[in-house]
């Protein structure tokens, strides 16, 4: 008799994905629920059942890359592992564009402290994903004494730590130096009432702290002046022309200011009727330079899905306002005045989706991104560095990250670290640019059609190793 229904030993195998899925995903992302505690509009304890919930289904995932494993890689133990490790650079990428993404922590992160994150040039973060999968599958095989198959696996990445290092240019861009401000302004202190003055002072003094005549980029973090920069109402001109003079009121005559804030939208002049989280580039007297705004937003932080039917149960977002914030169109490059080279911009959370970070068209000089990890805790903030270290390698292009209370940090070309601020200290990284990488790497363009391709490779290996093995057995 024929039946539809999966086979034991399959259900079985999905359930081992599913469950750790499911472990992954509660521990790796418990900082969100330390975000419910900054906001009263809901109970604190539901961030724990929005941590289970979202991880419930994260968990699919890894189910799937352990289904198809299962299906192409039975009958023998190295199939098995180059269907997983294949499987599961699908899967990640799948988890990375489906229902608008969520793209936090590929289990390729691990890798971001080893001479492997320079494969990432060439087969992205999701490739990384599949080799450390396979190395795993190597340690496996190791532990069932199966030599030939674990020699085999170990030899891929000891053949990609041969790969070359990053090319630089041998000068740097004609920039200036950079001044990355980490104010410490915890979330429960940033749209307090009265506070809008101290986070000025403390934001003004760590911009001209140690400064000299030399021209400086300075960046400050994303929403750093919660006043709008931008507004379409006609009545608002000299309100907006205001705070931008007093934001930029300590710049030299030749710096820059690279800052987070609000932009608000008015369809007939009147009223607000939209809104943009966006990074402004403005000079000395509060004159603009370009305007980028935040194009992935994050559900429920930045707007609710479903508003009609979430509020009428009491749900909301988790940052303060009724109103949703509106998504720019994507990635963007903005050329800076005195020939200070051209800046790519990622608010925030943008900076995890991997081949979603540079306008191809106009190829930036560098990435600033702009972040307020001020919600998350101990635990989210060197996960989101680590997670922009990736995008600076695959991409190989310096990125500049400002937070309110850390971890703001300057990143090279090869995704090392050059310099950084500890998590809840006030202080200011000022550095020269690290130089350019030469070149486009591989990844940058071609983007995830390389892991992706990566991943069908792996199954169809270990679609015909286990072939093989069946046909040396008739």
């Amino acid at each position: 008799m024929r039946t539809d229904r999966p086979s034991p030993r399959l259900r079985s195998a999905l359930l081992v994905g599913w469950g750790f899925g499911v472990g992954q995903f509660c521990v790796g992302l418990n900082w969100i629920a330390t975000a419910f505690t900054f906001q009263a509009a809901m109970p604190a304890w539901l961030g724990w059942i929005a941590v289970v919930l979202l991880s419930l289904y994260l968990a699919v995932y890894p189910m799937l890359a352990v289904g198809l494993a299962w299906r192409f890689g039975r009958g023998r133990r190295l199939a098995l592992v180059l269907a997983l490790a294949g499987g599961w650079a699908i899967a990640e990428w799948l988890r990375a564009t489906i229902f608008t993404g969520f793209a936090w922590n590929p289990v390729g992160v691990v890798l971001v402290d080893t001479d492997l994150l320079k494969a990432s040039r060439f087969i992205g973060t999701y490739g990384l994903s599949a080799l450390v999968v396979l190395l795993g599958g190597a340690l496996w095989l190791a532990a069932r004494r199966e030599v030939r198959p674990t020699a085999a696996l170990l030899a891929v990445p000891m053949l990609l730590t041969f790969l070359p290092s990053v090319a630089l240019a041998p000068r740097p861009i004609a920039m200036p130096p950079v001044r990355i401000v980490q104010p410490n302004i915890g979330q429960q202190d940033k749209w307090r009432e009265g506070f809008e003055d101290e986070a000025a002072r403390r934001l003004e003094r760590l911009s001209v702290v140690g400064r000299t005549v030399t021209p400086e980029l300075v960046f400050w973090p994303e929403a750093a002046v919660t006043d709008p920069l931008q507004d379409g109402r006609k009545a608002a001109g000299q309100v907006v022309s205001e705070v931008r003079s007093e934001a930029t009121r300590t710049l030299n005559n030749d710096d820059l200011l690279l800052t987070g804030g609000l932009a608000f939208l008015s369809n007939d002049g009147q009223r607000v009727t939209g809104a943009t989280n966006s990074v402004f580039v403005m000079g000395p007297l509060g004159q603009g330079y370009g305007r980028y705004d935040k194009a992935h937003l994050v559900p429920y932080g930045e707007y609710l899905p479903m508003r009609p039917i979430l509020s009428a149960i009491g749900l909301s977002r988790l940052a303060p306002g009724d109103l949703d914030f509106a998504p720019g169109p994507g990635p963007r490059s903005i050329d800076l005045p005195n020939g200070w080279g051209r800046i790519g911009f990622q608010i925030c959370y943008e900076i995890i989706f991997s081949g979603q970070v540079v306008d191809r068209a106009q190829r930036p000089d560098l990435i600033f991104n702009p972040s307020n990890d001020a919600w998350f805790g101990r635990w989210g903030p060197p996960q989101h560095l680590a997670q922009a270290r990736l995008r600076a390698a695959e991409e190989a292009l310096p990125v500049i990250r400002s937070t309110p209370t850390g971890i703001s940090a300057l990143v090279g070309p090869a995704g090392e670290l050059y310099a950084s601020l500890p998590w809840q200290r006030a202080g200011v990284i000022r550095a020269t640019l690290p130089r350019p990488a030469i070149g486009v790497t591989a990844f940058a363009r071609w983007g995830n059609i390389i892991p992706l391709a990566l991943g069908f490779l792996l199954i169809a290996l270990a679609i015909a190793t286990g072939a093989g093995h069946r046909y040396r057995q008739t």
